[in-house]
């Protein structure tokens, strides 16, 4: 196995929490869609975050937003692959392809990606194998229904129940394809069909997911969650977004999404100091 693909058990084996930066390469998605569709302007954003701090990046090429509708295999093949060889070939960056697609998994891995984060929990055809065959770390999350539908009607009798048994189920699945056990993390998906109590709830019960045995990643980057609670538009979430992380992370969350890197990367600097850990050392 290449360093690459060793890439994200180093970083976890820093006993720290982990920042992956948002990088939609869509023009659709809710927060920054459009802005990076040139391969420049992606590569400019990537070294922009690594700067920041950044662990992680994680290359989107379908907006996975309420409502999103499904793009292409080519479509989503030539937003992305540039991007991962274009980062990969002027970094040692550790790359994360953000995808469903088996495909799109084989493609990202050969230009330089390191993990494969999937809202659908490889629940697509031949998603499995294709994962266990690449033998990179793969990052499950759950999502009720599909993005076109997802906040419809988002129901739950308990939803931290019902997510920590989702993932485990897809742990299972993994395990039975041939995934082994570290090469796995889970994302209990805040915003995947859930309102706000449910997402609520589930900050609440992130330990019950921790408690899997597996690293937990959380999104919650300028999420309506955070326009509900504080009456703000998606572009004035940046504080509200780095203040929920770092509780996630409080709570035992080891990674966090973001598009805001270098808030982020102060929260959690705070966090350190208040908790007495040394995560990140002053320069």
């Amino acid at each position: 196995m290449s360093s690459r693909r060793n890439a994200v058990r180093a970083l976890l084996d820093q006993q720290r929490p982990l920042i992956m930066g948002v990088l939609n390469v869509t023009p659709d998605s809710f927060s920054d869609g459009g802005r990076y569709a040139s391969t420049d302007a992606a590569v400019m954003a990537a070294q922009r975050m690594l700067q920041a701090g950044a662990d992680i990046i994680d290359v989107g090429g379908e907006s996975t937003r309420p409502g999103a509708a499904d793009v292409s295999l080519e479509q989503e093949l030539e937003r992305t692959i540039p991007v991962i060889d274009a980062i990969a070939r002027d970094s040692e960056a550790v790359i994360s392809i953000d995808t469903s697609k088996p495909r799109v998994m084989r493609d990202a891995v050969a230009a330089g990606a390191s993990l494969i984060n999937d809202v659908r929990a490889l629940s697509e055809p031949n998603a499995l194998e294709t994962a266990g065959e690449l033998e990179v770390p793969v990052c499950l999350m759950h999502m009720q229904g599909a993005p076109e539908t997802m906040q419809a009607s988002p129901h739950y009798a308990d939803v931290v129940i019902e997510v920590r048994e989702f993932l485990y189920d897809r742990i299972l699945a993994c395990q039975r394809a041939g995934i082994s056990a570290d090469r796995i993390l889970v994302d209990p998906g805040f915003g995947f069909g859930k309102r706000l109590e449910d997402n609520l709830a589930l900050v609440r019960g992130l330990d019950a997911i921790g408690n899997l045995g597996y690293p937990v990643l959380i999104g919650v980057s300028r999420k309506s969650m955070l326009g509900q609670i504080t009456g703000r538009g998606v572009a004035h979430r940046q504080t509200a977004s780095a203040i929920l992380a770092a509780e996630c992370v409080r709570r035992g969350a080891r990674l966090v999404r973001v598009h805001d890197v270098e808030s982020t990367v102060d929260a959690l600097k705070i966090l350190a100091a208040v908790s007495g850990e040394a995560w990140w050392e002053s320069d």
